[in-house]
């Protein structure tokens, strides 16, 4: 555990030995899972250069209103299972004083508290999803990995820094989507669980890598057939939403392994 992750939980009054003994099983599983997204992004280069400014958040077993978030002091290579902070979807603002992104918190509490269906949101300014959100008709699906996004990605013009005031828009266009773009800004990413959303972000990031590389060679590009990206994506769909077995979905658990032999630190 870094020393930056210790003092937060210490100005939390929450010292690491005391965080598993306080909260359920189910908390602690999904703290481990929550950290170790964070570690798979920094792994992955999703997270890049965007220091301390993306949010990985989920939504806390058995306490529907409130999820967790990382300290904001800390960069996705620093967050482990103990040091996220719990907080209230519909409480008060949150702030630098309470170790919370502003913004951050604005934008999960309002998709937290108008989507039940959602248990885990992601936000990224990946140079990738950042240059897509710029781009006027946004992201294009050209490859069978991309196809679960086909038609299934919501947009949101460019509001200024995220506040309370924005909330309406964002939840508005936002709809029944389990994936967003923010305009000129970056991606969102849900899911049923964390490790939906984390296919889900992967989905994005990869094909909009994808595309940037596409459009880079100036060459004619092959767009798939309407009728069979639509197939393609009702068949994601459904393993999307399917609830993981008892030894959890396989591809997460591959995740882990690979996280665990990188560095085990996430579930401290």
């Amino acid at each position: 555990m870094t020393t930056l992750a210790a003092s937060v939980r210490k100005a939390e009054g929450a010292p690491r030995a005391s965080i598993r003994e306080r909260v359920s099983p189910e908390e602690w599983r999904l703290r481990v899972d929550l950290a170790a997204a964070h570690r798979y992004a920094q792994f992955a280069h999703w997270e890049e250069d965007a220091t301390i400014f993306n949010h990985f958040t989920a939504r806390v077993p058995g306490e529907p209103d409130h999820f967790l978030i990382k300290p904001h002091e800390l960069t996705f290579g620093e967050v482990t299972a103990s040091s996220l902070i719990k907080v209230h979807a519909k409480g008060p603002m949150l702030g630098p004083d309470q170790h919370v992104n502003a913004p951050g918190f604005a934008i999960h509490s309002a998709i937290f508290n108008a989507r039940p269906d959602v248990q885990a949101s992601l936000h990224l300014h990946s140079f990738s999803g950042s240059a897509i959100s710029a781009l006027r008709d946004g992201l294009q699906v050209y490859t069978q990995d991309g196809m679960r996004l086909y038609n299934r990605i919501a947009y949101h013009d460019y509001a200024g820094v995220a506040n309370p005031d924005e909330v309406p828009s964002l939840v508005r266009d936002l709809g029944s989507a389990w994936n967003m773009i923010l305009r000129n800004h970056g991606v969102i990413a849900l899911g049923p669980d964390i490790v939906g959303a984390a296919i889900n972000l992967g989905a994005m990031i990869r094909e909009a890598e994808v595309q940037l590389r596409l459009l880079a060679t100036g060459a004619p590009l092959v767009q798939p057939p309407a009728e069979m990206c639509e197939a393609s994506a009702k068949i994601f769909e459904r393993s999307f939403l399917a609830p993981a077995g008892p030894e959890g979905k396989p591809e997460w658990q591959a995740i882990l392994r690979l996280l665990e032999r990188a560095d085990p630190s996430f579930k401290d």
